[in-house]
């Protein structure tokens, strides 16, 4: 892991208590990690919010120890504060019972009448590292907590969020603010965990980022500094020959998905895009594209004759496709080709009733880009997304990006990628074939899958980002040219 990757890592909660353990052996007090983590908190209520009827609830552990730093802090600034604990103070330990020794204060039980006159809540019942639903007291302030839709700064998570998986374990309530420390983890950048986080803060608390070297991280969140001095800026010493020729295999019938992949394709800095179109459309491909040759291909759709042609080097297949016998013959002998090959849509469901046919066939450079539905007809694995994910990569041997708000991109070496900045208006009709053109144009370019994948899957957030509403699939290849600018010159300035 380099220095820039260092704060896109994402810490399993396991790893989070590694990180503090290691904190603590090289001389930071777990009293100083809570204060420091406490007065986080009260700085980020302190920039968005003005003095207010502030309750706190907190919990038995350490995430309840963080509560009792934020409600000194906030009512030594002048805010009123009521705090109500879930359990006896009687039971709780080490560092969060010398903050409440701090506290010195009433400490109320914990019940909804505590919400009445709140006009903020700060949430410190449990942190990201719980792992079973809530009930009894807990689970009904949450409920009273949703249904008053009160605003909450959540410490660390909103309670009832699994950090490692972004799923709700029984009931947690949206915050406004969520405040974690150190680094992410999974469930804040996994759905639904992102959504109920808000705004999130990443605060330092002291901890040294030398720790991160004795953990074994394999999780990021999806960002330049991960692959961007691995991506292929052009040189004025080559030549188009030298920066790739892809190849997108076209249907007869949605004509449209391939287009708008090979533009994509060629927007992303591929020196050639081919179309191998099937000759009885061959004319609608050809007059509709300029910068894009389009190749007929045989009556039988074979491509032995226009992959003969050695400066191919990727191939894209899916776009349009068709669920048949034909387009899984293409992906064969694309796959034996020894050609860099991205397969999307009908080019992974056409091997839905024998996936490892697939499979024994992926002997190079290979991604997989499916959504959910075509996922599920190929794969047969079980856990969280993420985990999904890094399994199916590991069974197939290939690269897969399981698509969605949250697109995992992951390799079979385990490691894995989330991203992030993907707006809604990317659930349209093509978005996802422009992003196999993206993935497959800097894959003809030299970039290894794993880097390609995640280079497209962020630069195609970013080019729906950047458009804003109203957008359709059409306008993404075009605001390519904007986002790496921008993406360049920030890089080129550091």
């Amino acid at each position: 892991m380099n220095v820039s990757s260092h704060k896109l890592a994402l810490l399993t909660t396991s790893q989070m208590a590694q990180a503090d353990r290691a904190a603590i052996a090289s001389g930071v007090s777990g009293v100083a990690l809570m204060e420091a983590a406490g007065a986080a908190v009260v700085d980020a209520i302190a920039r968005r919010w003005a003095i207010r009827n502030v309750t706190v609830l907190c919990g038995p552990g350490n995430n309840g120890g963080d509560g009792f730093v934020v409600a000194r802090h906030l009512r030594d600034a002048g805010w009123p504060v009521r705090l109500g604990l879930l359990g006896a103070r009687s039971a709780l330990t080490g560092d969060a019972a010398h903050h409440t020794r701090l506290w010195g204060d009433d400490i109320l039980p914990l019940s909804a009448e505590l919400l009445d006159g709140a006009e903020l809540v700060v949430d410190a019942l449990f942190g990201a590292g719980l792992s079973r639903a809530l009930d009894g007291d807990a689970a009904a302030i949450i409920d009273a907590l949703i249904a008053g839709r009160l605003p909450v700064c959540a410490v660390d998570v909103p309670s009832g969020l699994d950090g490692n998986t972004g799923q709700v374990l029984g009931v947690a309530a949206p915050a406004s603010l969520t405040v974690t420390f150190f680094r992410k983890k999974p469930g804040h950048v996994l759905m639904p965990g992102r959504q109920l986080c808000g705004e999130l803060v990443v605060a330092d608390i002291g901890i040294p980022s030398e720790v991160l070297k004795d953990l074994p991280i394999s999780s990021f969140q999806n960002g330049p500094d991960l692959w961007l001095s691995r991506y292929p800026v052009p040189s004025p010493h080559e030549h188009k020959y030298q920066r790739g020729h892809a190849l997108v295999v076209g249907g007869r019938t949605m004509t449209g998905a391939a287009r708008m992949a090979a533009m994509a394709c060629a927007r992303a800095g591929a020196g050639l895009v081919s179309i191998a179109a099937p000759a009885t459309v061959w004319p609608v491909y050809a007059a509709s594209l300029t910068s894009i040759m389009v190749q007929p291909m045989h009556e039988s759709g074979t491509l032995d004759t226009i992959l003969s042609d050695t400066r191919i080097n990727a191939v894209l297949l899916g776009p349009g496709a068709g669920i048949s016998d034909l387009t899984r013959r293409q992906v064969l002998q694309a796959l034996c080709s020894a050609r860099a090959v991205v397969l999307d849509a009908d080019a992974i469901s056409a091997f839905g009733s024998d996936p490892q046919a697939l499979f024994k066939a992926i002997t190079g450079p290979c991604v997989l880009t499916p959504h959910e539905g075509e996922f599920n007809r190929v794969f047969s694995v079980e856990g969280n997304k993420l985990e999904r994910a890094v399994r199916a990569a590991q069974a197939s041997a290939a690269v897969v990006v399981l698509k969605g708000a949250d697109t995992v991109i992951a390799a079979p070496d385990g490691r894995a990628i989330i991203n992030a900045n993907a707006p809604p208006t990317l659930a349209t009709g093509g978005t996802g074939d422009v992003l196999a053109g993206l993935i497959t144009g800097l894959m003809a370019q030299g970039m290894e899958p794993f880097d390609a994948a995640a280079a497209g899957v962020w630069l195609h957030g970013e080019a729906a980002r950047l458009f804003g509403p109203g957008l359709i699939s059409e306008d993404l290849p075009g605001m390519l040219p904007r986002v790496l600018r921008r993406m360049l010159r920030h890089h080129l300035s550091r």
